[in-house]
């Protein structure tokens, strides 16, 4: 038990104090041991009257709060006066008082009392939460006022006697520790016939729950989710009952586990009770507030929907609810909607939008799906999409959502489509879905599209509602068509799908393409949709790809001439520049006259442009859409004549290329890129770790690289590109390409050292015949392996010879380089010498003359050499 403090001076004798003890005397309450000692002692027990007395003497002297060095011994007062409750209820009204003082901070001397007496705290306000097993309802009820009023008092007072209040952070850290929470909670099942205790009891939870992590997960512990949102529909007439409820399980949901409270709500019984309680409010619910808490049962009703294991459909709600998913689009003589009325105000606003949301959510159940064929949500939506045809239907002067409250349920309905109408094909096809949403993407395009008001979630994400309209339609035709339904596909294209997302006036890329001012995030993203959507309707068919056409590769074209640098600007151009190779590969390779039309508008030069400027993980599409047009000779001439940066050229690109996918998956090559192992030329590393490591005997290594790396495209390109004759080639050069020219050979070496190492790991021998032919070929592989060394060998051979030849003939020049600097400068040595000394000039002149002279007489039949240099003449 806790210990009380020790005595201090009796109740009945009042000696002479000083001051300061006077001033403590007046906040601390009479002798408390001596107050318990009454209580306790057997002498004593029929002395009730004079218990009482000194009780609410106790009470009287405690008005302001408890010290915190007397909690033990009021609580241990309090424990008694509960026991005692039972047969003598004069004990009820002062357990009543001293709860109610429980209620104000307590009091503390000394700053570092918190501290001290924090186990004592903690375990009183655990006490207080263990007195709810009184069945007194008016106990119960001060037990929650006070624990409501000890959390949220935020006053901090000093008093002039040298006590002051506890903080409020203090409170409520003891508060949390001590778990009343969880008893509060526990306690509900104590309430059933006590409605105005369970309201008091669920108000003190709801302020609990308010901003305390701690107190929701103890509240979520004690199953609070479950046992409230039980008994939130009962019958209450003021409606309390079902108000705080929905708040507390909003705070949980709030500031507590979102996955746990879902889960607890997920039962049958809970959700048969949430739903009687939305239909209760849908249905005669006018207030304000009723409508607002309407809503957010629903938003309740969503969250549980998004747990796969709800029984939303076995409980019966979603069909209580699809009438309500299609009104007041369709008139439905269903009973629950036949009276039910809208006030088209914002609340009925918020729900129809919750409706859509909800959809999405329960749209991933099959059984789902089926009441929505039932009860025609496809109709409804596409009623939405085209607001012209619901107001029509709805009659002229009848009340009906404004611009903006229409234009925002439109998007949404539009969202909504993009999930349903995959599932729903059939439906989709009968409302002629493609219809209506290619009609509202022309519409959108012969508006301006800062046209609108772009309301709402879906309408922020662009400068206007058309913009917004368009992004929607588009990605719910991207959503149906890239599901296999031919039929719908074809409707599309008989329709004029490609022509008017493509290029016939005003189509969508070419609309996007003439505002450069509207590039932009959502602007990429419509794009990338279109273009995604073109591939998809193109793909091997000729007959789309021969519409898609001229203005289909002029469009791309101008995609891929988009700056490589963009790819790393965040708004989505890496997206939109992979769905243009992409729309490339479906659209435009197999079809020769729109082959002919890239290649002549020098569509293989910017791929090879992409090429070199590419990061790596687009390497890999550009390279396969190369791979497939140099089945076009003339793509394969342009590809032999490219000329890139640093003039480089493509046989030099794709080289560098696959010494880099080397490089990244670890091929052992030596410095100069030579083959080291002749034995497994190609292997690299990863591939060496992924095949030990494999845990599936139908995964061959050395078939999944072929398809995880660039090597094989490259080597299929340099097929059509030929091994001989590529200028420009370097020595490294040279080496890289001897080994690509026997890579089928090594990867066929490959696949059989494979094929030996599994047989070999099951304990398998294969016969003699197949055996040897393993081992042949692997020889043959080795042997392969070991003649292209030798040829790169020779290779560095020869460029090492050519260095040295250089290198010589470098020294050459150097030297007589050298050399006429040294004549040169003897030159000037002897003109200086000559200028400065006359006896040296004379001695230089006379050395002319004798020279002239002797070469006067001296008979030649060549000409004359010129005569060298006089003083003059320097």
């Amino acid at each position: 038990m806790l210990s009380s403090a020790p005595p201090a001076s009796g109740f009945l004798h009042k000696p002479v104090l000083s001051e300061r003890r006077l001033r403590s005397e007046a906040v601390r309450v009479t002798d408390l041991s001596r107050v318990l000692q009454l209580l306790q002692d057997p002498l004593s027990a029929s002395l009730k009257e004079r218990q009482i007395f000194i009780l609410k003497k106790v009470v009287k002297q405690c008005q302001r709060g408890y010290l915190l060095r007397d909690l033990a011994d009021i609580f241990k007062i309090m424990n008694l006066c509960a026991e005692r409750v039972s047969d003598h209820p004069e004990y009820a009204r002062i357990l009543c008082d001293l709860l109610q003082i429980c209620g104000l901070p307590f009091l503390k001397e000394k700053s570092s009392d918190e501290m001290k007496y924090a186990s004592v705290v903690t375990d009183c306000v655990s006490q207080m939460g263990f007195l709810m097993r009184i069945p007194l309802p008016e106990v119960r009820r001060q037990i929650c006022l006070s624990v409501s009023a000890f959390y949220s008092r935020d006053k901090h007072q000093h008093s002039s006697d040298g006590v002051c209040s506890t903080r409020a952070d203090y409170r409520a850290l003891m508060l949390e520790r001590s778990g009343v929470s969880e008893t509060l909670v526990m306690s509900l099942a104590l309430t059933e016939e006590q409605l105005p205790v369970k309201l008091c009891l669920l108000q003190t939870l709801q302020i609990l729950s308010r901003t305390s992590e701690v107190n929701c997960k103890l509240m979520l512990r004690a199953q609070a989710a479950q046992k409230i949102c039980f008994h939130m529909s009962e019958g209450d007439p003021s409606g309390e009952l079902l108000f705080r409820s929905s708040e507390i399980l909003w705070n949980l949901l709030e500031n507590g586990s979102r996955q746990e409270v879902t889960s607890q709500l997920s039962s049958s019984d809970c959700i048969a009770s949430l739903k009687d309680a939305f239909l209760h409010l849908l249905l005669k619910g006018f207030r304000h507030h009723e409508r607002q808490l309407r809503n957010d049962l629903l938003v309740l009703l969503s969250l549980i929907a998004e747990n796969p294991g709800a029984p939303l459909i076995e409980s019966g709600f979603l069909k209580h609810l699809t009438p309500f998913l299609t009104f007041p689009e369709l008139k439905s003589h269903n009973p629950l909607v036949r009276n039910l009325k809208l006030s088209f105000n914002q609340e009925d606003f918020e729900m129809k939008k919750l409706l859509l949301n909800i959809m999405v959510v329960l749209s991933r159940d099959l059984s789902a799906l089926q009441l929505f064929r039932e009860g025609r949500v496809m109709l409804a939506l596409m009623l939405l999409v085209k607001p012209s045809s619901s107001a029509e239907r709805s009659g002229r002067h009848r009340r009906r959502w404004t611009s903006s409250q229409q234009e925002e349920l439109q998007l949404q309905a539009l969202s909504t489509l993009s999930s349903l109408a995959p599932l729903m094909l059939e439906e989709y096809m009968t409302c002629q879905a493609n219809t209506c949403l290619l009609l509202l993407i022309d519409c959108c395009l012969q508006h301006d599209s800062s046209s609108g008001r772009g309301h709402g979630l879906h309408g922020s994400s662009g400068r206007g509602g058309r913009r917004a309209q368009l992004r929607y339609c588009v990605r719910v035709l991207r959503s149906v068509t890239c599901v296999e339904h031919e039929p719908l596909r074809q409707d599309l294209c008989d329709q004029g799908a490609i022509g008017q997302l493509l290029a016939l006036c005003p189509g969508v890329l070419r609309w996007f393409l003439g505002r450069p001012q509207d590039e932009d995030a959502v602007a990429l993203e419509i794009q990338t949709d279109c273009l995604l959507l073109l591939s998809v309707l193109c793909e091997g068919d000729v007959h789309r790809k021969e519409l898609f056409g001229r203005d289909g590769v002029e469009l791309l074209i101008q995609y891929l001439s988009l700056d490589a640098a963009l790819v790393f600007s965040g708004l989505g151009h890496n997206k939109l520049l992979l769905s243009s190779i992409d729309c490339l590969w479906s659209c435009v390779v197999g079809c020769l006259g729109a082959e002919d039309v890239f290649v002549e508008r020098r569509g293989v030069d910017l791929m090879l442009q992409l090429l070199q400027r590419s990061p790596r993980h687009m390497l890999s599409p550009l390279v396969s859409t190369l791979l497939e047009l140099c089945e076009n000779p003339q793509a394969v001439t342009h590809l032999l004549h490219w000329s890139g940066e640093r003039d480089t050229s493509a046989s030099q690109l794709l080289l560098h290329i696959w010494r880099r996918e080397e490089e990244t998956t670890a091929v052992s090559r030596d410095p100069h890129g030579m083959i080291t192992d002749v034995k497994r030329p190609i292997v690299s590393r990863h591939q060496e770790s992924s095949s030990s490591s494999s845990s599936s005997p139908d995964v061959s290594a050395a078939v999944r690289e072929v398809s995880e790396n660039l090597r094989a495209n490259i080597y299929c390109i340099f097929c059509k590109l030929g091994f001989e004759g590529l200028s420009g080639l370097s020595a490294e050069d040279h080496i890289t390409l001897s080994i690509i020219h026997r890579y089928l050979d090594f990867k066929v070496g490959e696949v059989v050292h494979e094929v030996l190492s599994e047989l070999l790991d099951e304990g398998v021998s294969p016969v003699v015949s197949d055996e040897a032919a393993l081992k042949s070929v692997l020889q043959v592989t080795e042997a392969t392996a070991e003649s292209v060394r030798l040829l790169q060998q020779s290779i560095l051979g020869r460029q090492q010879q050519e260095e040295l030849q250089e290198e010589q003939l470098l020294y050459k020049e150097i030297l007589f380089t050298q050399k006429q600097r040294e004549i040169a400068a003897e030159a000037w040595r002897s003109y200086v010498a000559r200028t400065s000394n006359y006896s040296i000039l004379k001695e230089f002149k006379r050395l002319q003359e004798e020279q002239s002279t002797s070469e006067a007489y001296a008979p030649s039949d060549t000409e004359t050499p010129e005569p060298p240099n006089t003083l003059s003449d320097q």
